[in-house]
């Protein structure tokens, strides 16, 4: 991992640079697109509203036309969250939720308009139908494919701003719908320009609210959702070395993620808990998208008793000379301040009968079990076992004793009065 800071003293790595830069001029491409169609697409709304005097569809044309103004504050809140500087080092991605808030205040807004036009605008005949009907139509089709283009493109990149305006292209889907409707009615004769109107009002508040909180929530820091959340600490707990995870927490900003943890290891020096830490760092990015920053704050485990595992023959004590074909396992538990015994157990090889990589498997089960020292008389290197042991920090001690009672004096310990079999 080149070019990465140091780790600090007290084990705290703040990491990473922006993930998703060759992401941004798509976003960046989908929010021009949008402000150009949106635009075109209001001016004709626009046109044909005064052509045959519908309320609705002039309502419409300025509902289009606060689309065009809110996506393009999404182009600039794209283009101004990327730059850095030293008075915000974090980026400026709230830039973002920012904008989204400016589009929730757009869209009630309009929602306004719309009230406004419905309830107050004098009343008069339509001209016009069929080509104000025609034009509300292509419209309709035309916006709907611009709120899925950009909804894709926004929740590929995790943009809040740029699903805002996706949401806000939706709900003018509807409205276009609803105004299509009152022209169709108009054409029999029905009162319906008026009604479709404040039908679309509804909807437009519910999205300008949603998108109000979602914007809102992330201005707060509140938390990332627990589904990432679960995914990282899982990320977290595959690695062996891993004894506790004291604390996790995550936050948005804007389309990327934060996350900050307190994590124990089961190793006894810091530089490789460091080793470990970035290890974790690159599966955490690699697997969950738009992670911006990964602090984690780490310290070697520090215990008062360590637990010593010796393979043996029978719970009587003759020392094995293999490790996974071991058919059973001496723990012994040594007090870290006097290395006096403080207990011991024997536990069985539940995978004595396995016909393929029982060797890890046993490894994994033992460190699952919290052995810090494993003594063998039969060495590991190059097998898989080593590597399970080496990355959950566990010191391998060789013997040539085959006894149980000779390996615990050799290692200056006494047996303990109390023995327990599993």
């Amino acid at each position: 991992m080149t070019g990465k800071p140091p780790v600090s003293p007290a084990g705290q790595r703040p990491a990473g640079s922006p993930p998703g830069a060759a992401g941004a001029a798509q976003l960046e491409r989908a929010a021009l697109v949008s402000v150009l169609v949106l635009v075109g697409l209001a001016a004709v709304k626009a046109l044909f509203a005064v052509l045959s005097g519908s309320v609705g569809l002039l309502a419409e044309a300025i509902h289009t036309g606060a689309d065009g103004v809110a996506s393009a504050a999404v182009l600039a809140g794209l283009v101004i969250s990327r730059r850095r500087s030293p008075a915000f080092p974090y980026g400026l991605y709230k830039v973002e939720n920012l904008v989204a808030l400016v589009v929730s205040g757009i869209i009630f807004w309009s929602a306004y308009e719309i009230a406004v036009n419905a309830l107050r605008a004098a009343s008069r005949p339509l001209t016009h139908i069929p080509a104000a009907a025609a034009v509300v139509a292509l419209a309709t089709v035309s916006t709907l494919l611009l709120a899925r283009y950009k909804a894709g493109v926004g929740r590929r990149f995790n943009s809040p701003s740029l699903l805002a305006d996706a949401q806000h292209s939706a709900a003018d889907v509807l409205s276009s719908a609803a105004v299509l409707v009152g022209l169709v009615g108009a054409s029999f004769g029905l009162p319906l320009d008026r009604v479709a109107a404040l039908i679309v009002l509804v909807f437009i508040v519910r999205v300008g609210w949603l998108t109000l909180m979602d914007a809102v929530r992330v201005l707060l820091d509140a938390s990332l959702d627990p589904a990432t959340l679960d995914r990282v600490r899982a990320i977290i707990q595959q690695e062996h070395a891993v004894q506790e995870i004291v604390r996790l927490a995550g936050r948005n900003s804007g389309r990327y993620r934060f996350i900050e943890g307190e994590i124990v290891m089961r190793v006894r020096e810091l530089g490789k808990a460091a080793r470990i830490a970035d290890l974790i760092e690159h599966h955490i990015r690699e697997q969950v998208p738009n992670v911006d920053h990964v602090t984690l704050r780490y310290e070697p485990i520090h215990k008062e008793v360590w637990r010593y595992v010796i393979p043996v023959e029978n719970p009587a004590g003759p020392v094995s000379r293999h490790f996974g074909e071991a058919p059973f396992f001496a723990e012994i538990d040594v007090s870290a301040a006097n290395r006096q015994v403080q207990g011991q157990t024997v536990v069985a090889n539940p995978y004595l009968q396995l016909e393929k990589g029982k060797g890890i498997r046993v490894a994994e089960f033992l460190v699952g079990e919290g052995m810090d020292y494993l003594v063998l008389r039969e060495a590991t290197h190059g097998r898989g076992p080593e590597y399970v042991l080496r990355d959950a920090g566990v010191e391998v001690e060789m013997t040539e004793r085959e006894q149980l009672a000779d390996v615990l004096r050799e290692l200056g310990l006494q047996p303990g009065n109390e023995q327990a079999g599993r």
